[in-house]
């Protein structure tokens, strides 16, 4: 199954991004995911346990503050490629204007249990996209597939 990547608009309007990113570095980039999408309907991260995300020391758990993190970051990114099926084939520069908008407004998190593994995918499901707000579903899941924290998440759209 092609990537979203294989898109070539799309992987350009994610470089333009990147450049930005890279010259002046986000908290996101701290969080060191991978973005693992198949395709515009199914946002996928991943990331893998490092020292600097522990949250408990004894028990070596993710920090409640990155989990949250990560589930928001999905959230966007799921917005992100809603929005980008809406300006495909439109300008860059309407392009960027509208993906450059997206923000979180609302997050919700249930933590489920303990954030234990050795690495993490994060799930979601776009629930509703109009011309304003995005509501998205998430879920982080260990290499077990044990379900860590689910997020129900409202952004702006543009």
């Amino acid at each position: 199954m092609p990537s979203v990547f294989d898109d070539k608009e799309f992987s350009d309007l994610v470089d333009y991004f990147q450049q930005i990113d890279s010259a002046r570095p986000s908290f996101t980039s701290f969080l060191d995911f991978s973005t693992d999408s198949p395709d515009f309907d199914h946002p996928l991260m991943s990331f893998k346990m490092r020292d600097n995300l522990v949250g408990n020391l004894i028990f070596r758990t993710l920090h409640g503050g990155v989990i949250a993190s990560i589930l928001d970051a999905l959230g966007g990114h799921a917005v992100f490629l809603q929005v980008f099926k809406q300006v495909k084939g439109q300008p860059r520069e309407k392009q960027v204007r509208r993906v450059s908008k997206i923000g979180s407004i609302d997050l919700r998190i249930d933590y489920l249990r303990p954030g234990t593994g050795s690495s993490f995918k994060a799930i979601g499901t776009t629930l509703r996209t109009g011309n304003k707000v995005a509501v998205i579903r998430t879920e982080l899941h260990n290499e077990e597939n044990k379900l860590i924290a689910v997020g129900t998440g409202t952004y702006t759209v543009g």
